[in-house]
């Protein structure tokens, strides 16, 4: 039987990773004998269903995710909902999509050339785990990237900064004020993992979540093109998010918006996007090409809001998919108590088998889909940044709102 490589590794790392431990010395992760470091055994909380927690090593949560089972790694985070301030109920969205006049003037400019070339040099770091050097430098690429956006927009308000960590890649919020505080989150995970040796294998991760990151991010190059969004005339202040330590048990999302729940925040709503491009194993099966739109453990009035916006600005349709308690960041609004919700390539049975591997590679995957989401990201922030969410709460839903 002929074995690929990476068929090979999976052979091969379980009796490796049983020998070795990972250490975090300085600014680097090494490699050591068991035995070596008796401090090994350090365990952490992780919660695997609502209110469903346990106690385990670092190698028993890359165990959990190669069988996979998703869950919240809330060791620093166990607060993290204990306020919930904000109840999902609190929260009206529109009726319908009201912005398509400058909506759909923008969508014509989103590139698939950018997102490629974006997403090109973002593979190209060897690995993109959350505790590498790698880590911490394609976070600092990434950030400048954002930060020559809004220069080159020439949109002074606009701001972007690091939200440093505990481990060595940073997470990174894009800020676009608006009238008032009331704010409307985009975001994407910019971490990759090989969850057979995290430290040490390649972990291109084009998929997971490479292209929900230059998805995102094109849409924030569009949206600044637009005169009323880069002068602040929106409605709400736009955050676009790009999380660390997803992998890990969304651990930078969750350090967020345990910071922004104990701040008080005003949060209407949160979109996550991991895993905008594979869409072969959709159309191998006869099925059409669709925008996934997770239905469990996301706020659904948000979610009938997100099937509005494809179906007016996408030129593919949605199709409903679950995919389980803390399968991406919009868990970490959500506990928090704001409203998430969450879309996919495609339904999560189809979705791209590659990830957390060497092969999660670009030629996998379809930029064409990818603008799809592009358009649907670029819709939702402009479409929710102009509500005024104090009138839809008042009785005032279906009026045009004027900026």
């Amino acid at each position: 039987m002929r074995l690929s490589t990476s068929s090979l590794v999976a052979l091969v790392a379980p009796a490796i990773t049983a020998r070795f431990i990972e250490r975090t010395e300085g600014n680097n992760v090494q490699l050591y004998p068991q035995g070596v470091y008796e401090e090994s055994t350090e365990k952490f909380l992780v919660e695997l269903a609502p209110g469903e927690t346990r106690w385990i090593t670092e190698e028993e949560k890359w165990e959990l995710r190669r069988n996979g089972q998703q869950f919240m790694d809330i060791t620093e985070t166990q607060d993290l909902g204990a306020s919930r301030t904000h109840a999902f109920a609190n929260v009206v969205f529109p009726a319908k999509a009201f912005f398509q006049g400058e909506v759909k003037p923008l969508l014509k400019n989103l590139s698939k050339t950018e997102m490629h070339g974006n997403l090109e040099k973002f593979t190209s770091f060897h690995t993109r785990y959350y505790k590498s050097d790698y880590g911490k430098q394609s976070s600092e690429w990434l950030l400048k990237q954002i930060k020559d956006i809004i220069k080159e927009a020439g949109a002074k308000d606009v701001h972007a900064a690091a939200f440093p960590h505990s481990w060595q890649q940073s997470s990174i919020i894009a800020t676009i004020p608006g009238k008032t505080n009331s704010t409307v989150v985009v975001g994407a995970h910019q971490d990759s993992i090989n969850l057979w040796l995290p430290s040490i294998l390649a972990a291109p991760g084009a998929d997971d979540d490479g292209s929900g990151t230059v998805t995102i991010l094109e849409a924030f190059r569009v949206l600044l093109s637009s005169d009323a969004v880069r002068e602040g005339k929106l409605e709400n202040t736009v955050e676009f998010h790009w999380y660390s330590a997803e992998e890990g048990g969304l651990l930078g999302s969750q350090a967020i918006f345990s910071e922004y729940e104990k701040g008080g925040r005003d949060v209407k709503a949160m979109l996550q996007q991991d895993m905008t491009g594979y869409i072969e194993k959709t159309i191998k099966a006869g099925k059409p090409e669709s925008v996934g739109v997770i239905v469990d453990y996301v706020d659904p009035k948000l979610t009938d809001f997100i099937k509005k916006i494809v179906l007016e600005y996408c030129d593919i349709p949605f199709v409903e998919t679950k995919c389980g308690y803390a399968c991406s960041d919009h868990a970490s609004a959500s506990k928090a108590g704001y409203p998430s919700a969450f879309v996919i390539e495609s339904t999560f049975e189809d979705s791209d088998q590659h990830i957390h591997s060497t092969e999660d590679n670009i030629k996998y995957l379809s930029f064409d889909h990818m603008l799809q989401h592009a358009r649907m990201t670029l819709a939702f922030a402009y479409e929710l940044g102009s509500t005024d969410f104090a009138k839809l709460k008042s009785g005032s839903a279906g009026v045009e709102q004027e900026l």
